[in-house]
């Protein structure tokens, strides 16, 4: 129970600009290996710009609105499901511990919401060159949302993700340290996002949200 251990022993409750979790060694070495050799399109090799949000190709629509495949964007994008489950057993192991009963309840006391009937959704990320996220707050039908950084090219520690005030003031970066992350509810003025950074090579991360729409991994 590499994540659940992680919260329990080694996490740290946050509360500027929102509450937050700051949460360290989260992630088994395996876990690691796989989301570094997840195959991820770079999109600098197919000429399509990084527009500020994730669903670069205009899906967003669909995406915003909570669809569990994410919208046209999937094609860009490296879900974890039970179709390429075979091909990540070490996430797969993740996502069984975050389906736990004995997870999810730990994290609802902490975060206030229930989360009884809620999915899993995890994909591993790849940033590159020219990538950035505009300010937001995420959707409603995501009740918790978790970053996972990897990051062991020896990448700035600047390329963790942002945070803002109200005024959409960048006031806190979370570190991008190897196995480390943060995770937080989503409501209102929990303004996160990445300005724009040189990453030197690429901004490998596990993304991990419980979320109201359907998935694969329903919660026990």
């Amino acid at each position: 129970m590499t994540f659940l251990n992680s919260i329990l022993n080694n996490s740290k409750e946050e509360n500027f600009p929102f509450k937050h979790w700051e949460i360290n060694k989260p992630l088994s070495e395996v876990a690691i290996q796989e989301i570094i050799k997840a195959d991820i399109v770079d999109l600098n090799e197919i000429s399509l710009d990084y527009d500020g949000t994730r669903a670069i190709d205009g899906g967003a629509a669909e995406f915003r609105k909570g669809i569990a495949g994410g919208g046209k964007a999937i094609k860009f994008r490296c879900f974890i499901t039970k179709e390429n489950s075979r091909k990540f057993p070490a996430l797969t192991n993740l996502i069984n511990e975050l389906q736990s009963k004995e997870t999810h309840q730990k994290i609802s006391q902490l975060i206030n919401k229930d989360l009884s009937n809620s999915y899993v959704r995890v994909e591993a990320i790849c940033d590159r060159k020219g990538f950035w996220l505009k300010p937001h707050c995420d959707i409603k039908e995501k009740l918790v949302s978790c970053l996972l950084f990897i990051n062991e090219i020896n990448e700035s520690e600047d390329l963790g993700t942002d945070f803002y005030n109200e005024k959409l003031e960048r006031v806190k970066t979370v570190p991008y340290k190897n196995n480390y992350g943060y995770f937080f509810s989503s409501g209102p003025n929990t303004w996160h996002g990445m300005e724009k950074k040189e990453i030197a090579k690429e901004r490998r991360c596990l993304q991990v949200n419980y979320v109201t729409f359907p998935t694969d991994w329903k919660v026990e």
